[in-house]
């Protein structure tokens, strides 16, 4: 077992497993319609995939900009998976009314949708 983590053959035996769980989560969402875009995962698995890299090149001795670089390449990964998620999470009234040239409401916007609370005086 030393000799795994002295060469950072231990890595490579997880960056295995990380390459088949991308294919068994694409494969998934083939199957059934579910899960993540594969866009969104491959920023996921990316990001770590790159942090594993990093601990193998500590591991075997590697120079600092080799360290340096996987792990600038997992902020890379990272940041654009966030905005992935953030971009997806949005609303879509927000996502519609962001993509709409026009100014002013329509009948589509809150003002005209909104249901007035029991109680509460309608305009």
């Amino acid at each position: 077992m030393p000799e795994l983590f002295a060469s950072g053959r231990i890595v490579d035996g997880i960056l295995v497993l990380v390459a088949l769980e991308a294919v068994a989560l694409l494969v998934w969402r083939w199957r059934r319609g579910r899960g993540p875009s594969p866009l969104a995962l491959i920023g996921n698995l990316a990001s770590g995939a790159s942090l594993m890299l990093a601990v193998r090149a500590a591991l075997t001795g590697a120079d600092w900009t080799v360290i340096a670089g996987f792990l600038l390449a997992s902020l890379v990964a990272h940041l654009t998976d966030l905005c992935l998620r953030l971009r997806d999470e949005q609303p879509e009234a927000l996502r519609r009314r962001s993509q709409s040239s026009e100014p002013g409401t329509s009948p589509e916007t809150a003002a005209f949708t909104a249901r007035t609370q029991p109680g509460m005086i309608s305009p």
